[in-house]
């Protein structure tokens, strides 16, 4: 469990930002994005005795002056007209709301502010000492523009929070983002940015929502060869997935050398998630999070912050990958066997799917995939080319 003490000189080991208003951010009752998912994930950390009270801090709401670090403050305006008037909204939909994909609903900017500044709070609680890292699971909204809303984000946290710690802590931010989406909107507001690098390790566009992230998309400018980009093929399994990942952040983080690391922890590159075409299990939820934390303590002495993301089968999926995210935070032993009974009790009722009793998924989870080695192959390759420039250059410094 997170240490904690009454004395405000010892160091928390993690913070966890939530509070009830998180649950705010809600589009409709038969929208994909469910914030249950935090009720979800808390009910079964508390269950594990792995949080409490003492754990939790609970978010602020970020102000306009914040959220216009990254987004138009027109926009912003438009955002909360649109908080009001939910009946006509044609009006809106050049600004990305009032969409099938992020509908307007009551107190939207309230709510959406609310996200902003949980992982606002996380910032400050890990940049000024306060603790080691902070995981705001309410977050990783990675899809908002500058002045625009896109697959389901209104504002984007993430870029915030990342501009926030440039002009307030003058810090060096490692990005890294492995929701099966590309992380565009965070990509785009830093792509001319030298002490900014973004990471994102997504299904190929070509298949997915939004399109974008392609391996040439490597950053302009100043911050030419700051912005990395790994499309991984549709159906790639987890060892696929965790050789690109190793091999890309190592690289990346000893030649980019962050002061602190932010990290985008969407949990719907599963199999079991409706909205995409990756087949990785919880074996991929419990190694991302060791590595981030392990690069954290190497180069940056500890300072890591954690955000959520995608996740789309909130019952079987999101609770233990989160909990999972958590529990390395804490230096907690990874847990195995079966979930908590009262958790499964208390919500297998609800689920509209059975849950999955154990903390690591059952095998086989799914039938072979015929093209496995083709696809490891592929992907392989498109490491390979993703790095090559950055391998050249470390290559002739090498040679200095």
């Amino acid at each position: 469990m997170a240490k904690s003490s009454g004395n405000d000189s010892m160091k928390k080991n993690a913070v966890f930002v939530f509070s009830e208003d998180q649950l705010g951010y809600r589009f409709s009752d038969t929208h994909p994005f469910n914030q249950k998912r935090l009720t979800l994930t808390v009910d079964l950390l508390k269950e594990m005795n792995a949080l409490s009270s003492s754990d939790i801090v609970v978010p602020r709401i970020a102000t306009d002056e914040e959220l216009s670090l990254i987004h138009d403050p027109q926009y912003i305006e438009i955002v909360k007209k649109a908080s009001l008037e939910t009946n006509d909204t044609t009006v809106y939909e050049s600004y990305g709301i009032g969409t099938e994909d992020t509908p307007i609903f009551p107190h939207m900017h309230e709510a959406s502010a609310s996200l902003v500044g949980g992982t606002l709070t996380a910032v400050d609680y890990v940049m000024e000492g306060k603790s080691l890292h902070a995981l705001n699971l309410g977050g990783g909204l990675h899809h908002g523009f500058k002045g625009r809303a896109s697959g389901f984000c209104i504002y984007n946290d993430s870029s915030v929070a990342i501009k926030y710690m440039q002009q307030k802590y003058n810090a060096r931010v490692l990005y890294i983002d492995t929701d099966a989406h590309h992380g565009d909107g965070v990509q785009w507001s830093f792509y001319d940015e030298p002490n900014v690098c973004t990471i994102s390790i997504h299904e190929t566009g070509r298949y997915l929502f939004p399109g974008t992230g392609n391996i040439t998309e490597r950053g302009t400018g100043e911050g030419y060869g700051t912005s990395f980009n790994f499309p991984i093929d549709a159906f790639t399994e987890d060892e696929s997935f965790l050789e690109i990942y190793r091999t890309a952040l190592r690289e990346i983080v000893e030649s980019f050398k962050p002061d602190v690391i932010l990290s985008q922890n969407g949990a719907d590159a599963h199999y079991f998630d409706p909205l995409t075409h990756l087949y990785g299990t919880m074996n991929i939820y419990r190694e991302i999070p060791k590595l981030a934390h392990e690069l954290a303590h190497q180069y940056c002495g500890g300072k890591w912050i954690a955000v959520g993301g995608g996740g789309y089968d909130i019952w079987r999926v999101v609770p233990r990958a989160w909990s999972l995210l958590w529990m390395e935070m804490n230096d907690l032993k990874t847990p195995e066997g079966n979930l908590p009974k009262a958790w499964m009790d208390r919500w297998s009722k609800e689920s509209p799917v059975p849950l999955i009793p154990t903390w690591m998924d059952p095998t086989p989870l799914y039938e072979p995939i015929p093209r496995k080695a083709e696809i490891m192959e592929k992907n392989k390759q498109m490491l390979d080319k993703a790095l090559y420039a950055l391998r050249n250059q470390q290559s002739y410094k090498n040679h200095q």
